[in-house]
């Protein structure tokens, strides 16, 4: 690690500690701790499609290749985030798995709270915000009869290292910025409500009314961009439990749910 990073007390994550605290619970079975990738959530996806079992956890302490929904590019200085991708293996309705990229989000925010000391809430479908900047984005990809479960979280980045003015660290909200404990936290409030959401099929009760209770886009005037370049403004009125939004054009009246796969962006307006 260059002097650098260890002036701004960027300690490496330990794979041991990290399997000694997680490993016998319900859900993890393996944590491995790299140091470069070019991506957590391919080397999972590989994973994967090489028959490997549920519970696989990969964190990188530096990406070459990030990525976020729409493949747009997660960048984080080495050692300043939480770059994390699991593997998972839902017993559920493939019906339901649309779910949990909100169930992941909802485990951000409560061990954002938790360990980080930051009132973090969730933009539909996959952000976490801090005064409406980005801290956390959420990426689940499906593998076969699998889900690659990925985010990646700002955690000591300096406002000169954010590669956009929109993003924030748990540093600039004054929050902790200790990995190892985040980490930990995350893991395990993902693994009590994905057993419980497992353990009920997948019902959406499992984990939407948490998600509403934090969800900021909810009741918002916002903006949706749609990939064919089309735009469409309205009211987000509420989340149905598929986890669609349910947005009101104003331009039309109409009231219609929309899937994350319908939409490029998602911004508040006015």
């Amino acid at each position: 690690m260059s002097e650098a990073y260890r002036s701004f007390g960027r300690p490496p994550l330990s794979a041991h500690r990290l399997q000694h605290a997680l490993g016998s619970g319900p859900v993890w079975r393996e944590v491995r701790v790299v140091t470069q990738t070019s991506s957590t959530n391919a080397d999972v996806a590989a994973a994967a499609k090489a028959g490997s079992a549920e519970g696989l956890v990969i964190i990188a302490e530096h990406q070459s290749s990030g990525r976020g929904r729409l493949d747009r590019q997660w960048e984080s200085p080495p050692q300043a985030g939480i770059l994390l991708s699991a593997l998972v293996r839902p017993p559920v309705d493939v019906g339901s798995w649309p779910l949990l990229p909100l169930l992941t989000g909802l485990a951000i925010v409560e061990a954002v709270a938790a360990v980080g000391k930051v009132d973090a809430r969730l933009k539909w479908p996959n952000d976490v915000l801090v005064d409406g900047r980005k801290l956390a984005g959420v990426l689940c990809e499906r593998v076969d009869t699998a889900v690659v479960v990925g985010f990646g979280l700002n955690v000591s980045t300096t406002a000169e290292e954010l590669p956009v003015d929109t993003a924030t660290s748990l540093l600039i909200a004054g929050g902790a910025t200790d990995r190892e404990p985040l980490v930990k936290e995350v893991l395990r409030s993902f693994a009590r409500r994905y057993s419980v959401w497992c353990d009920t099929a997948g019902r959406p009760e499992s984990v939407l009314p948490a998600y509403r209770d934090r969800c900021e886009t909810i009741g918002r005037e916002i903006s949706l961009q749609l990939p064919g370049g089309e735009t469409v403004r309205g009211t987000a009125t509420a989340l149905d439990d598929d986890g669609r939004l349910i947005v009101t054009d104003h331009a039309t009246g109409e009231s219609k749910p929309w899937l994350a796969g319908d939409v490029t962006h998602v911004r508040s307006v006015g």
